[in-house]
């Protein structure tokens, strides 16, 4: 084989492996964290709440437990809803004051 062709296609090989993503492959990306919800989480029990809202999935409400779990909690969900309602509105009357 002539050196030239053996130096193009070694060059092409490599060209090749280096232009790769390196990234999240597409179908993890695009994955909604929440699978499935929790309708009944006690409250007493969370840490913290996160709220995930992306383009591909619907509003997600994840909940840390004092356990360390996580669980995706329901939206739909009566207390929080209301939890969700006295946040907007204390952050609509914090708006509203003079500073």
């Amino acid at each position: 084989m002539d050196l030239k062709a053996l130096a193009v296609i070694t060059l092409l090989t490599a060209v090749m492996y280096t232009q790769m993503s390196h990234g999240k492959p597409i179908s993890l990306v695009e994955r909604c964290w929440c699978r499935s919800t929790h309708n009944t989480v006690p409250q007493r029990s969370i840490r913290e709440l996160k709220f995930l809202q992306t383009p591909n999935c619907p509003f997600q409400v994840i909940a840390k437990l004092k356990n360390n779990r996580e669980v995706c909690i329901n939206p739909e969900t009566k207390w929080l809803q209301q939890y969700l309602k006295n946040a907007l509105n204390k952050m609509k009357r914090s708006k509203r004051r003079p500073n």
